[in-house]
This record gives C-alpha cells, structure tokens and sequence, in this order.
C-alpha cells in the first residue's frame, strides 16, 4: 500500500483429515479477481485485497460475499521492480522484495 500499512488477502482455507494417512492437513487458497489497472501492466489477475472495512464481513459466516471480489483501487497502491528471484520457494530471504533495475 501507498501507505506502508499491512494489508489483507482474502482467502478460504481448510482443515481435513487424511483417511490414508490420519494426518491433520491444513490447506488454503488466496482468491484472485480481475487486475485493476496497475496490476494489468504485469499479469491478468491479482489477489483478491480487501479494504479494512470489510474484514469483519470477510470472516463471518456469511455464504457469498462476492461483491467484495473487485479489484483493489490502484490509487490506494505502490509497485515496484523486484528480482525474478521471487519465483522461486528455494529463495527466502527478506531481500527478494528489495528494489531492482527494471528488466526490458
């Protein structure tokens, strides 16, 4: 966010027992929707960022907030080049997300 604030995803997740194994597995998802115009500039879609007024409803246990499925506003956003090294599990370090030259 323009703002430097923290900000949240929606996403659904689950918790089931595998009959196989009997182990617990956690699973989830990040919902993604139409990109707004910022992200348009890089992929055809992107996460799912809810507004902060809508976390509460997000979480309740309301059957279908599909309205809150629309691209975040990109006034309210910030991009920058980072690294191709982000692609990858292999790299965890902090520094993926640090600026670069933008790749032409």
């Amino acid at each position: 966010m323009k703002s430097g604030e923290p900000f949240a995803l929606a996403g659904i997740w689950e918790s089931w027992r595998n009959p196989e194994t009997g182990e617990d597995i956690c699973t989830f998802c990040v919902i993604t929707c139409p990109p707004n115009e910022m992200m348009a500039t890089i992929h055809d879609r992107m996460p799912g960022i809810l507004h902060r007024e809508d976390y509460e409803r997000w979480l309740s246990p309301e059957p279908d907030p599909h309205n809150l499925m629309r691209p975040f506003p990109a006034e309210l956003m910030t991009m920058w080049p980072i690294d191709r090294k982000v692609g990858s599990p292999r790299n965890d370090t902090a520094d993926i997300l640090d600026p670069t030259e933008p790749v032409l």
